[in-house]
């Protein structure tokens, strides 16, 4: 039996409902799904045909965005599992500080276990790295591997939660914050990110 492929119009009313979600979150975290609806310029019986609730919508933001994230860590390749490391959290910090709303409700208590399934391809390159940065002797390694790993992760968590995106100097924070828990001092990610420039510039750049 042929599967059809969804029609023209209901991708792009799908993705319409999404970028009117994000757009519409972005200013109202709270906003509810009259109000996306309205926004996306389509009726609420609409919206219903393409997700179940709220939550539902929600959810498929989470998703999309994880993919995203999932795709950056995927794409750093760098030898040094401190530059690795570096450069992955300004990635991340990007992605993350133009979606800084989307990344509070995934980071809710009533998303995260939803969160942490799409995030699972990121979290199995953090543990890797972490591993390859305690094996060479770049990290600390008075920590176990899984738990340092953990902690880089909420650390993670909690910069982009609380960290002003727009202030000056955030992707700056946020790599040498991530440094810190990995085992860098304060001179040690000086001079990493000294020798290494374009980590933090290229992304301040495009921010």
């Amino acid at each position: 039996m042929t599967t059809r492929a969804p029609r023209r119009d209901s991708v792009e009313n799908r993705a319409g409902i999404l970028d009117a979600a994000r757009a519409t979150l972005a200013n109202d975290p709270r906003a509810s799904i009259d109000v996306i609806a309205r926004s996306a310029g389509l009726s609420r019986r609409t919206l219903y045909g393409h997700f179940d609730d709220r939550d539902a919508l929600i959810r498929e933001l989470i998703s999309t965005g994880a993919q995203r994230f999932n795709a950056i860590a995927a794409s750093v390749s760098d030898a040094d599992p401190r530059i690795a490391l570096a450069r992955l959290a300004a990635r991340l910090w990007r992605e993350a500080s133009h979606v800084q709303f989307a990344a509070a409700l995934a980071l809710d208590e009533a998303h995260i276990e939803h969160t942490a399934a799409a995030l699972a391809p990121l979290r199995r390159s953090v543990a890797a790295l972490v591993q390859r940065g305690q094996d060479d002797g770049s990290f600390r390694t008075d920590i176990p591997a899984p738990t340092l790993a953990r902690l880089i992760e909420e650390v993670a968590r909690t910069v982009v939660s609380r960290t002003d995106a727009s202030s000056s100097g955030a992707a700056n924070l946020a790599v040498r914050a991530l440094l810190s828990i990995a085992g860098l001092s304060w001179r040690d990610a000086d001079e990493l990110l000294g020798a290494h420039r374009d980590i933090i510039e290229a992304e301040e750049a495009r921010s």
